[in-house]
């Protein structure tokens, strides 16, 4: 009997092992670079902007100093030079007519290819998605190209300022 009580002492007399890391090691050196190729990552734009001052008002349009407004309203898009609105664009299907807009401002691009500044003017409660798409058109479009199948940007008004609609 004393031959088992010691067996049991010794049984229950145990060191504490060494912790195994080396598995958990292999799963993180396999995981992290997986993990790396799989995430998803965003681009964040950035657009400039700059607000309109008081002055930007001005009369009719001529060739050294003039302003291209675009006035988003919830009826259609106009465009003005700043004294008057030259040109209306009504909602089509209550959607914005952008080609429209973008055949317009190609034109006065061709008119005057010093410009670079326009301004957006927005009424209240437009949201902002149709904002963006607005300034995209503003900013630049897409001509197609006869020689390649593939569309050429055309840089339009980079310079944008956006304030409220009067």
């Amino acid at each position: 009997m004393g031959g088992r009580y010691r067996n049991r002492r010794r049984r229950g007399i145990r060191e504490n092992p060494e912790l195994d890391i080396t598995t958990f090691l292999n799963l993180m050196v396999i995981l992290i670079p997986f993990l790396l190729i799989s995430a998803v990552f965003s681009r964040v734009t950035i657009l400039e902007l700059s607000v309109p001052t008081a002055g930007t008002g001005g009369s009719a349009i001529e060739k050294p100093n003039y302003t291209i407004e675009v006035i988003v309203r919830k009826t259609g898009l106009e465009l003005g030079n700043g004294a008057q609105v030259v040109a209306a664009m009504p909602n089509i299907d209550e959607q914005y007519d952008l080609e429209k807009l973008t055949a317009m401002l190609m034109r006065l691009k061709k008119d005057y290819p010093q410009k670079n500044d326009a301004t957006v003017l927005m009424e209240p409660d437009i949201e902002y998605e149709t904002l963006i798409q607005i300034m995209d058109r503003v900013r630049e479009t897409e001509v197609p190209d006869e020689e390649s199948e593939e569309a050429e940007k055309l840089v339009l008004f980079p310079l944008i300022s956006i304030g409220d609609a009067p």
